[in-house]
């Protein structure tokens, strides 16, 4: 009873923009990521600016080092690792006919070498990597012609590496287009625009572009498990006061439009209340409902990492459970602000398995804090231990509770570039990256006290969670 099913997956994630940097290497062209200097809270910048420090053009070169990255993975005893595929690595302008064969050969040597190493590649396909090409002539997201050349790029991978890769996840955190609609939809909301039905819009074509690639990637390979990406992390009611509870479940509502589509294969019944509400008009071909109804997702990948509070009158649209409202008195709160609740991950594992009855892959969930590096060169970082070990003692008893869960992946498994911020003192990592946030530091990789207690959860199956 204390150890997770057989087959249970254990590994790690990152995203390729934040590790890879080579962002101009053997005919890689700009993707959104590139041109963000200060993570995605301050995304500001539409092109490269001279002058400017970008983090993630560097990043910790894992384009360079993934052998020796992998190789300390395979220590800890990854049985998966989840990262993904850089578009513009593919396609450097994202529409044109043939692929860039430099960006092909790279995956094709890095699953290889995951492979060979017993790991098990998790791929998304996009990661807040659209081309720049992409969003400065066609407007992103928002123009339709957008899902064939998606389709175009998912053909090309689904076939070079039908061999190499099982699991697939369409577009990370796909609900995360209300707050950071550039990074996530390629969008750029112009000063006096309407952001609701640019992002209702962009959030349709990106549906049936799902849809598609699921069948195509079924007929490729019928073995292919290709899932949908949310975050999920919750939202309580401040008060038991009605209006407070309404408006928290109004707003979990905002993430779960997603799920519906993707998982259901149909919009849900309050959509169209909501476009009313907020005079959106979503152009729709006639053959869109069939796709949706065709492509469902085969599981549902997210990330968890906090929970907050709704009061009334918060705003609701505009943003997606988790990443707004109020400060919950009875937990503790990382550096950066956000509240650490292991129990809010049990809950959102049960609502999302009870809602849709379909295999859950918690895919990001991790402490980005500070280490200090001790005088014998050590990390002692047992507020990690801590953190991974509460939320995953939670996900074990989720199971016990009838969630279907296929693993477990913990976020920013070595020290990355932080999305949000775009520093390296926001650390994630089992594996200490010697990097600061002006890009100074030798990049050499150092293991954490994280690391060997990661690999003796992984080598039990979770058993060693409940030895104390």
């Amino acid at each position: 009873m204390n150890t997770f099913k057989k087959g249970f997956l254990w590994g790690g994630a990152v995203a390729a923009n934040q590790v890879e940097g080579a962002y101009n290497v053997n005919g890689k062209g700009l993707s959104v990521s590139d041109v963000i200097p200060n993570g995605l809270i301050g995304e500001k910048h539409y092109k490269v600016e001279s002058g400017v420090y970008y983090p993630n053009h560097d990043a910790i070169e894992f384009y360079y080092r993934y052998k020796e990255d992998l190789a300390l993975m395979a220590e800890m005893g990854f049985t998966c690792f989840r990262t993904s595929i850089n578009w513009t690595r593919i396609f450097p302008k994202g529409d044109e006919l043939e692929p860039n064969e430099e960006g092909l050969k790279f995956y094709d040597e890095l699953f290889a070498e995951m492979l060979r190493l017993g790991i098990e590649p998790v791929v998304t396909i996009s990661h807040y990597e659209t081309p720049l090409y992409l969003v400065d002539h066609y407007g992103g997201w928002t123009n339709r012609k957008l899902i064939y050349f998606y389709l175009h790029y998912c053909e090309v991978i689904f076939t070079r590496y039908k061999d190499k890769v099982k699991y697939w996840m369409t577009f990370n955190e796909i609900n995360a287009i209300h707050f950071i609609p550039f990074a996530a939809g390629g969008i750029r909301i112009p000063a006096n625009g309407n952001k609701l039905q640019s992002v209702f819009q962009a959030s349709h074509h990106m549906f049936i572009a799902s849809s598609l690639a699921v069948q195509m990637g079924h007929k490729i390979n019928n073995d292919f498990q290709i899932g949908c990406m949310l975050t999920l992390s919750t939202m309580y009611p401040a008060t038991c006061k009605p209006e407070d509870v309404l408006g928290t479940y109004q707003m979990k509502k905002r993430s779960w439009y997603f799920s519906d589509v993707m998982m259901r294969g149909y919009y849900p019944s309050y959509a169209k209340q909501m476009w009313e509400q907020y005079n959106i008009e979503i152009v729709m071909e006639e053959e869109d409902e069939d796709i949706l109804k065709k492509g469902t997702c085969d599981y549902i990948g997210f990330s968890y990492y906090r929970s907050s509070l709704y009061e009334d009158g918060m705003v609701i649209m505009g943003d997606t459970a988790g990443n707004t409202g109020t400060s919950n008195p009875y937990l503790d709160t990382t550096p950066w602000g956000w509240q650490i609740d292991p129990i809010g991950l049990r809950l959102v594992c049960n609502e999302i398995y009870d809602r849709y009855q379909a295999p859950l892959f918690i895919v990001e969930n991790g402490l980005g804090t500070i280490d200090k590096l001790e005088k014998d060169g050590s990390i002692q970082d047992d507020y990690r231990i801590d953190y991974v070990k509460s939320h995953l003692k939670e996900v074990h008893a989720a199971m016990q509770e009838g969630c279907d869960i296929m693993g477990y992946t913990y976020w920013g498994c070595i020290d990355i570039v932080s999305a949000g911020t775009g520093e390296m003192k926001k650390r994630y990592g089992l594996i200490y990256v010697d990097r600061d946030n002006e890009g100074n530091g030798t990049l050499e990789r150092r293991k954490k006290k994280s690391f060997d207690w990661y690999r003796e959860v992984i080598a039990t199956n979770g058993q060693s969670l409940f030895k104390d």
